[in-house]
């Protein structure tokens, strides 16, 4: 996917909400785009900080960023809502 049409995806959806990702060549996964400090110059990149489900509630409470890990957008091909099935996460801007 390009980054312009994931953005029109993040635009549309709640801040924070859980996403069920499908990619080209790994499983399918749910997670939640984070947007730290650099959001905008990853996402140029198409480039996306993400937090596995499964680790979204640990994430809600220590904000540790070594529970985040970085996807390739060319390598999503669907994104799909799942609002309302598990705790949104904080948002969390670092500073630069």
């Amino acid at each position: 996917m390009t980054p312009e049409s994931i953005h029109s995806f993040l635009e549309k959806e709640k801040p924070n909400s859980l996403i069920k990702i499908e990619f080209k060549r790994r499983n399918v996964m749910k997670g939640v785009i984070v947007k730290l400090a650099d959001f905008q110059d990853l996402s140029v990149k198409n480039l996306w900080r993400i937090v596995p489900d499964a680790n979204v509630e640990q994430w809600n409470k220590k904000q540790d960023n070594n529970l985040l890990r970085i996807y390739s957008g060319a390598e999503f091909t669907k994104l799909t809502s799942t609002a309302g099935k598990v705790p949104a996460v904080k948002k969390v801007v670092e500073e630069s």
